[in-house]
C-alpha cells in the first residue's frame, strides 16, 4: 500500500529497497540511498509502539492523500507459504490503527481519510479470498486505547465497508491491555472472531462470555507473550475449561496473549543458564508448546498432558521456594532532594561554570568493530583483564581528546567498557540472569538481548566508578557519570512476576542510589541517569496510570536524590510522547532531560511549555537524528536550536544529539559533533 511521502524515491510500482531505507534512515541526496540523486529527506519520525520497546516509522499522511497498491504482500507471502505445503493465516495492520498511529502533515485528522484507504483493504482481502485464504488476522491495536467516539463509529463504518465484499474470515486482535469501553464495539463489529489478551486483561472475560455471538470465534491468549516464565498450565486449563463449560468448545482458538515478537525464540538454545532457572522458562517455541499442550489438554483431558502438567507444577514449587527470591527486609530512604530545583540552579552554575547553550553528547560513542573484538577475546579467555582495561583507557583517552579538540562543554567518557545499556549494569547486579541467543527486535535490523530479573536485586560493588574517575582524570572540563536509569533497567529486562513490578523497581534503584553516592565522592559534579523507557512502561488505560507514573518517579528520584545541591542530575528520554505525563516527568526533580527532537523538528518541545505545567527546568532537545547517516550542517542544527528558542527561554536550552552514538561511525561523529559546536557558537555570539 503506497503511503509515502515525496522525495524518497518512489514514483510508481512496488516500493525499493533503497525507499524503504530512504523513510527509515533518511535520504542522503546519493543515488546509492535513494532513487533519485535530488532526493535528500530526514528519515520518518520512529516511535515506541503501544507500551513495548519495538518501534514503528511513523507514516506521515495528507488531506489530499491518496492511497495506491504497490503490490498485496500479505498475498505473496500466502502463495509462499502455500507452495510449501503450509496454510497459514495472513496478518494485515487495520485499517483504523494504521490511521490513528499516523500523523498528518497539514494537521487535518487521520481518520478522515478512512473512505480513500477502505478501497485498498478490501482489495487485498478480495484476492486473498479468491487464492482460498481461508481466516486473515486484522490487527487493531488501537482498541486498547481509550479511543474517542469518532473513532469508534470508524471501526463499525470500517467492517460493515469490508463485510460488504466477500473476504477471509476476519479475526480481529488487540493485546497488551483489555478492550475497555471499546468491548461493545468489538464484539458488534461483523468480524468471524475476536481476540482476547487474558494475561493481561483476564478481567474482561465475563463480560465476553456474556456478550459474544454464539457463532463468533473467540481466541483466548492464555499463555503469555511479552514475558519468558513458564505459564501455570492447570490455572490456564481451568479457565479455559471454563469457557467450554460457558459456550462449548467448538468456536474457540487457544493463543498466546500476543505476537511473539516480544520474547526470544527457543530455549533450547541456551547453554550457560543455570539449570534451575532454565526450568522456569518459556521461550516462543515452548510457548507455542504450550498452547497446543492446553488445546489437547481440553479437547483430550488433563490424562492426555499429565507430564506437561506436572513439569508446570514443578517449575512454580522452585521458583516459589528458591531464597534469592525472599522477601528483603524493607529499606528507608528520602526520594527527596535536600533543596528544590530553584536553589539548586545558581550553585551548579558556580560550580560548571557554562556557557548559555551548553554542548555536549548523550553518553556512548562509537562501537567500532575492534573494541567488540576486544569484548570477545576477553571473554573467549584470549585476553586477560588487565590488557582489556588498557585497551578501555587508550580508547578513553582518544574520546576526551576528541571532545576537548571539538569544543564540547560537558564531555563523557565514551563507554566503551559497555556492552549494552542494561546488560552492562544488570551483569555487576545481584539477580540478573542473561541468554546467549535470547534477541528479539527493536527496531528495523536491530535486536536486543534482555536480561532477566528472577531474584531480588542488590548492588555488590561500584560499576562505574572506576571509568568516570579517569575520564575526569584526563580534563578539566565535566565529564558526566552515566547510569541507566531504574525504571529503564525493569522494562528492559524480562521481570520477575511473583511480586509487584514497583517492588523490582525500587531494589534496582537503590542499588543505584549507592553507585550515585560513589560517583559524586569520586568528584563527579553531572550524573546522568537515563530513562528512554520512562515513557513506554506508562500503562495503556488512563486510569491505570496515575499508580504506575507515582512509583515509576519515586524510584528515579529514590536513586537520585541522596546527592547535594550542587551536583547536577541529568536524565535523558528517546521516542517519547510528553504531552499526558509531563507532571510526572516535572515529579523527577532531575535538573535537565535531553530528548529526541529532531525528527519531529522540535515538536516534542510543545509538550514542556504548556502553560501552567510548563517544565521547570533545563532540557537538551536534540539537534542530530543518531540513527540517520546522515550528517546534518551546522545551519540545519541552527535551524532547530531557534524554533527550541521560540519555546523555551535560553537559559533553559542544551545543545546535544538525539541519542547516543554507539552505532555511528567515527568520522560521523566527528562532522557532526563540529557543525553542533559551530551551531551553539553562532547562537551565543549573534543571539540567535
Amino acid at each position: 500500500m503506497k503511503a509515502i511521502p515525496e522525495g524518497y524515491g518512489w514514483e510508481s510500482g512496488p516500493v525499493s529497497l533503497a525507499t524503504y531505507f530512504g523513510l527509515a534512515r533518511g535520504a542522503t541526496g546519493r543515488t546509492d540511498c535513494c532513487d533519485h540523486p535530488s532526493h535528500a529527506r530526514a528519515a520518518l519520525e520512529m516511535t515506541k509502539w503501544f507500551d513495548t520497546n519495538y518501534h514503528y516509522l511513523v507514516p506521515i499522511l495528507s488531506a489530499g492523500q491518496q492511497f495506491n497498491l504497490t503490490e498485496n504482500r500479505p498475498l505473496a507471502h500466502f502463495r509462499e507459504a502455500l507452495a510449501l505445503g503450509i496454510r497459514t493465516r495472513p496478518v494485515i495492520l487495520g485499517p483504523v490503527s494504521f490511521l490513528l498511529l499516523a500523523k498528518t502533515a497539514d494537521g487535518s485528522d487521520p481518520l478522515d481519510l478512512l473512505p480513500r484507504l477502505l478501497p485498498v483493504y478490501r482489495r487485498i482481502l478480495a484476492e486473498l479470498h479468491a487464492e482460498a485464504c481461508v481466516w486473515v488476522q486484522i490487527d487493531e491495536p488501537s482498541l486498547v486505547l481509550d479511543l474517542p467516539e469518532k473513532a469508534r463509529v470508524a471501526l463499525a463504518e470500517a467492517y460493515d465497508f469490508l463485510a460488504a465484499s466477500p473476504t477471509p474470515r476476519i479475526l480481529l486482535t488487540a493485546s497488551h491491555a483489555g478492550y475497555g469501553q471499546n468491548l461493545g464495539t468489538v464484539l458488534g463489529l461483523p468480524v468471524a472472531g475476536v481476540h482476547f489478551d487474558l494475561v493481561r486483561a483476564v478481567e474482561q472475560l465475563d463480560l465476553v462470555l456474556m456478550a459474544a455471538r454464539p457463532d463468533q470465534y473467540l481466541s483466548l491468549g492464555l499463555v503469555d507473550g511479552r514475558n519468558v516464565w513458564r505459564t501455570d498450565l492447570r490455572a490456564a486449563l481451568a479457565l479455559l475449561k471454563r469457557v467450554v463449560a460457558s459456550r462449548g468448545g467448538e468456536h474457540l482458538m487457544v493463543a498466546p496473549s500476543c505476537s511473539l515478537l516480544h520474547v526470544p525464540v527457543d530455549l533450547a538454545q541456551e547453554r550457560r543458564l543455570d539449570p534451575a532457572l532454565q526450568t522456569w522458562l518459556a521461550f516462543a517455541v515452548q510457548k507455542l508448546d504450550e498452547v497446543a499442550a492446553l488445546a489437547r489438554g481440553v479437547d483430550e483431558g488433563e490424562a492426555a498432558i499429565g507430564a506437561a502438567l506436572v513439569a508446570s507444577d514443578q517449575s512454580l514449587q522452585s521458583r516459589a521456594a528458591h531464597p534469592a527470591r525472599g522477601k528483603i527486609l524493607p529499606f528507608s530512604a528520602d526520594d527527596r532532594r535536600a533543596a528544590p530545583y530553584a536553589q539548586r540552579r545558581p550553585l551548579q552554575a558556580a560550580r560548571l561554570r557554562l556557557p548559555f547553550f551548553p554542548t555536549t553528547t548523550i553518553g556512548s560513542f562509537p562501537q567500532t568493530a575492534e573494541i567488540r573484538a576486544n569484548r570477545a577475546a576477553l571473554g573467549r579467555g584470549q585476553i586477560d583483564q588487565a590488557t582489556y582495561e588498557r585497551a578501555i583507557e587508550g580508547w578513553t583517552q582518544d574520546c576526551i581528546h576528541l571532545q576537548e579538540t571539538i569544543g564540547l562543554d560537558v564531555l563523557v567518557h565514551g563507554e566503551f567498557e559497555r556492552n549494552d545499556m542494561v546488560k552492562y549494569f544488570g551483569e555487576q547486579l545481584a539477580g540478573y540472569a542473561f541468554t546467549q541467543h535470547g534477541w528479539v527486535q527493536s527496531y528495523g535490523s536491530r535486536c536486543v538481548a534482555p536480561p532477566i530479573i528472577w531474584g531480588n536485586v542488590s548492588r555488590p560493588a561500584p560499576m562505574t566508578v572506576r571509568w568516570a574517575q579517569f575520564a575526569q582524570s584526563l580534563t578539566d572540563r565535566p565529564v558526566k557519570g552515566m547510569l541507566t536509569g531504574p525504571v529503564t533497567m525493569l522494562q528492559w529486562s524480562f521481570v520477575r512476576d511473583d511480586i509487584p513490578r514497583a517492588e523490582v523497581c525500587r531494589q534496582i534503584a537503590l542499588a543505584l542510589r549507592a553507585e550515585v553516592s560513589d560517583l559524586e565522592q569520586a568528584g563527579i559534579s553531572i550524573i546522568q541517569v537515563d530513562e528512554p523507557a520512562f515513557r513506554e512502561g506508562v500503562p495503556l488505560r488512563r486510569a491505570a496510570r496515575p499508580a504506575y507514573l507515582a512509583w515509576a518517579a519515586a524510584c528515579f528520584r529514590l536513586a537520585t536524590s541522596g546527592v547535594r545541591p550542587d551536583t547536577a542530575i541529568h536524565t535523558h528520554m528517546c521516542y517519547s510522547e510528553f504531552n499526558d505525563i509531563l507532571p510526572a516527568i516535572a515529579d523527577l526533580d532531575a535538573d535537565a532531560i535531553s530528548i529526541e527532537t529532531t525528527r519531529s523538528r522540535m515538536e516534542l518541545l510543545d509538550a514542556f511549555i504548556d502553560g501552567d505545567l510548563s517544565y521547570p527546568a533545563e532540557i537538551g532537545p536534540g539537534v542530530w537524528d543518531i540513527h540517520s547517516p546522515r550528517v546534518p550542517s551546522a545551519v540545519e542544527m541552527l535551524q532547530l536550536l531557534r524554533l527550541a528558542r521560540k519555546r523555551l527561554a535560553d537559559w533553559q536550552i542544551w545543545v546535544n544529539p538525539d541519542c547516543g552514538l554507539k552505532t555511528r561511525s567515527w568520522e560521523e561523529v566527528r562532522l557532526a559533533l563540529v557543525n553542533m559546536v559551530q551551531a551553539a557558537k553562532i547562537l551565543r555570539e549573534t543571539n540567535g
